[in-house]
């Protein structure tokens, strides 16, 4: 057996092996607690090995994971404790359950379809003077993400504030016992997650098992679905539950709101205000979250209009995006200038070693506020964060972080406010860094942002990160559908500056997400991949001999298409066997690609004996993986020659088989193909347009994610009479007296010159505007007659409102062209939202 009964409680709970990024300090070693969590897309277990060799030696494993494989790997581990349960996920659960259980202070439990997150931030903020305040980092709201934001409860916290968010039925009860509300908020009820329910009201008697023990729940009664279930349901569970209901449309509830302008004028129980409220967000949305943040201030004690005021006065917009930049000195700049609390600091320092892609790390980081801990043991705490994280040099901003500064290394360096920082720091120290920001609100770190990052022109390619990690776990789900988990490997397509996305950010996104290959068009592109800290195998589909040495030293694996090409191929590593005689090496991996019907590249099945007797008399060469290439996925007219092709392989691959004596890797299937030939999976499939928010089939379009958004700005607006013309060549010539926008895009920045002359479209504040003119090689101009805007307001060229696949269609071409023309003097903003 290997279970051995250890403490869980008051230790490091952690679920991520990626949390450890090196060897594990003494600290870590001893009071972490290693969850290994099956999931839908990764299995914790897997990671075990790794984890020990970094000095993690206590591990909750689940016991149906255990095959006897795996028990006969864990013995191994002679020092190593596993407590076997059930479900590792449950046991988390549970734990912080009895956790929650030690507090008696307000818990405020916040559900809804949108909005929790920004009123948890806003509450945080209102009642900071009041309250020492635990609450979810960003959107910590999952059954994963709620447990661990309990744990952080210590008993310096005065007041909770935790969201929960869920996805399908049965999933709320869990999350109530953890968070065990006191002070309930229902935001909102709208389509999200729709799916996971029969009905609507289905959805919103689930969200209301939150409030089944809580004291007050505050909702708006404008919401009739919401307001429909707690008088039907909640108040027959909880008949002593105070109701604290609002409005902004003169239903019954307890307080009245009335917007008028930026003025809220407020009335109800307890509110007598002669003078309205100015709200700082005057938004719909804003002002529903502020009406929430409100009333459950009211719910807490009485307050005056200037006392309220006064704390609306200092609010400021909740940014949850995390974001990646290019920086000054040929630094990258990891922005998250607004947020700094614990938890927090460590999933940015997660961020920085997943996606940094410069070797030196630097850390600016304010004072971290309200975590109710001890200052010496709170920056103790940070010193040692930094240590283990490697960063090579620290920049503590805040008089509680420099009166600590015995707790960093000897080259940290402190400034007691950012102003200083600004005056006094030399920034040409900053030199081929990632750079990650991370201040509290107070510290204004937007201007050291500001100084740090390069200036270009007001073109952005902005790419979602959390999207590309939605559309590879979609893929993923795709292809372990009905069967259970898959043993199919993900190869990804990165060539193409990864289709315009930026191949080294989201190589290292693929990285930290396990896929098994990357693939690139060109040695270069794989080199620069090496040169980014990418240690994934990188096939590369167009090597040429003048390569040959750059794939070696950089480890890379050519793609072998051509019989000229394996002799090439063998005769050069035949003279490199001569050079370096005497030293033993691996077998030189390859990548074989058989000519099934596209007629472009690869060998043809006829050929295949000749390459097999080459290889034969090759054994250092070993054919990693073999493969082909579907020439009409995307299309049922296509599905007999698909099937054609897909028997082909078949033949061509067992031909391989009994010739070497081995089974290399067999890929056949592209984006479209995971989606329309499941049956045809094999060993590997590869992923290239799907992960970028095109599904190339035009069915399932709706289960992606749009990952990148391309934006520019109004430099100039101009009123421009009925009659005259508009660009180059007089081709925009107006019928009537229209507003002209001069934009900072174009046909240099990739945006298509056949979008000229109202072919095109972008989307400015809410209204589609189209092009007018030609399209010049700077700039674009745009008639903006019918919009709301103002010079240097921001324009979407395409995005989630405007979908790539519309821009394709006008000019009748397809969205890879549209992705991979962006050109790479227009800057790329990586960002993450969520956890």
């Amino acid at each position: 057996m290997l279970t051995k009964e250890f403490q869980l409680t008051n230790r490091h709970w952690f679920t991520d092996s990626r949390q450890v990024t090196s060897h594990a300090s003494d600290t870590l070693a001893t009071d972490a607690v290693f969850f290994a969590i099956q999931g839908e897309h990764h299995d914790g277990h897997a990671f075990i090995g790794d984890l020990y060799q970094k000095g993690i030696r206590q591990f909750v494993v689940e016991r149906l994971a255990l095959t006897p494989e795996r028990r006969e790997e864990l013995l191994a581990y002679a020092d190593a404790q596993f407590m076997e349960v059930d479900s590792s996920l449950q046991t988390l659960q549970a734990l912080a359950a009895d956790h929650r259980r030690q507090f008696r202070i307000p818990v405020i439990g916040i559900t809804g379809s949108n909005g929790k997150t920004i009123v948890k931030e806003w509450l945080a903020q209102l009642l900071a003077d009041d309250y020492v305040i635990a609450r979810s980092p960003k959107s910590y709201n999952s059954q994963l993400g709620v447990p661990l934001s309990v744990h952080q409860l210590t008993e310096s916290h005065t007041m909770g504030i935790f969201e929960a968010g869920i996805s399908k039925a049965q999933e709320m009860q869990a999350l109530e016992a953890i968070i065990r509300p006191t002070i309930g908020i229902f935001t909102n009820i709208g389509t999200a997650h729709d799916e996971g329910f029969r009905t609507r009201k289905q959805k919103v008697a689930e969200k209301l098992r939150l409030f089944i023990h809580a004291s007050a729940l505050i909702y708006c009664t404008d919401y009739a679905d919401i307001d429909e279930e707690v008088n039907m349901l909640l108040k027959a569970v909880n008949p002593d539950m105070r109701f604290i209901t609002w409005s902004l449309t003169g239903r019954n509830a307890l307080y009245q709101g009335h917007m008028q302008g930026d003025q809220l004028s407020l009335t109800g129980r307890n509110v007598a205000f002669e003078q309205p409220l100015i709200l700082p967000f005057t938004d719909p949305a804003s002002v529903e979250n502020l009406m929430h943040c409100l009333v459950t201030m009211l719910s807490l004690r009485t307050w005056t209009a200037a006392e309220l005021q006064s704390r609306l006065n200092r609010l400021r917009p909740v940014s949850m995006r995390l974001e990646q930049k290019e920086g000054i000195n040929n630094c990258e700049l990891i922005d998250d200038s607004y947020n700094n609390d614990m938890v927090g600091l460590q999933l940015a320092l997660r961020f920085l070693n997943q996606q940094g892609t410069r070797s030196r790390r630097v850390v600016i980081l304010s004072d971290v506020l309200q975590t109710g801990q001890p200052e010496a043991e709170l920056y103790e705490q940070v010193g040692t964060l930094m240590r283990a994280n490697e960063v090579g040099q620290f920049i503590g901003i805040g008089p509680v972080v420099s009166r600590n500064k015995s707790f960093f290394r000897d080259n940290s360096q402190f400034f007691t406010t950012t102003e200083a920082f600004l005056a006094q720091f030399s920034f040409s120290e900053l030199r081929d860094s990632s750079v990650l920001v991370k201040g509290a609100r107070p510290f204004s770190f937007e201007r050291i942002v500001h100084r740090l990052e390069r200036k270009v022109h007001g073109t952005v390619l902005e790419i979602n990160l959390d999207a590309l990690t939605h559309n590879l776990n979609y893929y993923r789900e795709r292809i372990s559908r009905n069967d259970g988990p898959s043993e199919t490997k993900i190869m990804v397509m990165v060539k193409a500056f990864a289709y315009g996305s930026g191949s080294a950010e989201v190589a290292q996104l693929l990285q930290f997400h396990r896929v098994d290959y990357l693939a690139v068009a060109y040695a270069d592109e794989g080199v620069s991949l090496r040169q980014n800290g990418v240690d994934l195998p990188i096939m590369v589909m167009n090597p040429a001999p003048e390569t040959f040495t750059t794939l070696l030293e950089y480890k890379l694996e050519p793609e072998i298409y051509s019989l000229r090409m394996l002799r090439e191929w063998g005769d050069f590593l035949a003279d490199e066997a001569q050079r370096t005689a005497g030293n033993e090496s691996d077998p030189y991996l390859i990548h074989l690609k058989i000519d099934t019907g596209m007629h472009r590249l690869g060998f043809l099945e006829r050929e295949l004996t000749i390459v097999t007797d080459f290889l034969k008399r090759h054994p250092d060469l070993h054919v990693a993986t073999v493969f082909s290439h579907l020439v009409g996925a995307d299309d049922a007219q296509f599905n007999p020659f698909s099937r054609q092709q897909y028997e082909t392989f078949l033949r061509c691959t067992t031909f391989l088989e009994t010739e070497l004596g081995y089974l290399p890797t067999r890929h056949l299937l592209n984006s479209a193909g995971i989606v329309r030939f499941p049956d045809y999976k094999l060993d590997m499939v590869r992923l290239g347009i799907g992960l970028y928010g095109v599904e190339a089939t035009g069915t399932e379009q709706s289960a992606l994610q749009t990952v990148g958004t391309l934006r520019t700005v109004c430099s100039q607006i101009k009123t421009v009479e009925a009659g005259e013309s508009v660009g180059y060549s007089r081709r925009g010539v107006l019928d009537h007296e229209a507003r002209i926008a001069t934009l900072a895009i174009g046909y240099a920045d990739g945006y298509d010159r056949r979008l000229g002359n109202g072919v095109g479209e972008v989307w400015v504040n809410g209204t589609c505007c189209p092009t007018v003119g030609n399209i010049c090689m700077d700039m674009t101009m745009i008639d903006v007659t019918a919009a709301s805007v103002s010079e240097g307001d921001e324009v979407i060229v395409f995005g989630p409102e405007l979908p790539i696949t519309d821009l394709a269609r006008r000019i009748g071409t397809i969205p890879y062209e549209i992705l991979t023309g962006v050109s790479e003097r227009v800057k790329r903003v990586f960002f993450k939202e969520g956890n």
